[in-house]
């Protein structure tokens, strides 16, 4: 079945008080559209563990720079329904900017720690955008749990402390990252990737196990673990935006990996003009 769409905040409202009115749990999975698997497999998740399932698809025009891809990010509408309706989403929040941002609109919300360095430093407002929009959604649609993938790693954390500071009341899931078979993270960027620079983006992935290896055979100093990496990236000719090792709950930059700790690596490099992002676990 079809999910139902809704385009204004007044119809989200009423469909969300007829839910509430029947006693059914909410689980809400936030994306921008042009859905990849690992988009269904939130979808999917949150089937599993709430009554009904809803998407937003909405290209938020606040977390984009004014050099970055706004305009020209890939969007297929009716492709992202039918993917929607495979993974049993019953409704569809698909609104234009002026009904998130109506004339007059003047709050926004930052935070201020787990948004620091990383994406938040090489993407000034980046973080506000999505906090602003995420924290919108999770007001309106007041879900009993939001789901949303690991590889965007600091905007999760992000997140969960804009979830727990302002009370919002959901369990916010991280999902693992959905990877091609070849290792690439699922992006819905990838599809700017010529077939050469989308070869030689399995670097970031290649690095971060590298590094993974240094550490399993004993090395800690994550100087040594993003050197291992960084070496994956500059022999395919990718230019680096970061490389770097952070605990995984604070995100705080770490020198070693104690034992027992979890920390994450977190990349970030341009294949041709496209940035991507990856990242995976450090078990100390």
């Amino acid at each position: 079945m079809a999910p139902h769409v809704l385009r204004t905040v007044a119809e989200v409202k009423a469909w969300v008080a007829s839910l509430q009115k029947e006693g059914k749990t909410l689980a809400l999975v936030p994306t921008m559209g042009f859905l990849h698997e690992g988009h269904v497999s939130l979808m999917r998740e949150g089937g599993r563990r709430a009554d009904v399932v809803a998407a937003s698809l909405f290209v938020n025009p606040t977390q984009f720079g004014p050099r970055e891809d706004l305009a020209r990010y890939p969007r297929d509408f009716e492709g992202d329904l039918a993917k929607c309706a495979s993974a049993g989403v019953s409704a569809v929040f698909a609104p234009e900017p002026a009904a998130m941002y109506p004339p007059g609109y003047q709050t926004y919300v930052e935070v201020t720690e787990v948004s620091q360095g990383l994406c938040g430093e090489r993407r000034p407002g980046h973080f506000r955008g999505v906090a602003t929009i995420v924290t919108q959604l999770l007001a309106l649609f007041r879900p009993a749990v939001a789901l949303f993938g690991e590889k965007d790693y600091q905007q999760l954390q992000v997140i969960k402390a804009l979830n727990r500071d302002l009370h919002l009341g959901a369990d916010i899931v991280g999902m693992p990252t959905i990877r091609e078979a070849d290792g690439l993270a699922m992006s819905s960027r990838n599809a700017y990737l010529s077939a050469d620079e989308r070869q030689r983006a399995l670097a970031l992935s290649k690095g971060i196990r590298a590094a993974q290896a240094l550490l399993a055979s004993g090395t800690r100093d994550t100087r040594a673990l993003v050197e291992a990496a960084r070496r994956e990236l500059q022999a395919v000719g990718l230019r680096e935006d970061y490389v770097e090792v952070r605990d995984a709950g604070t995100l705080s930059p770490l020198d070693t990996v104690a034992p027992g700790q979890t920390a994450r690596m977190l990349v970030a490099a341009f294949s041709g003009t496209t940035r991507l992002i990856d990242n995976m676990p450090l078990a100390g």
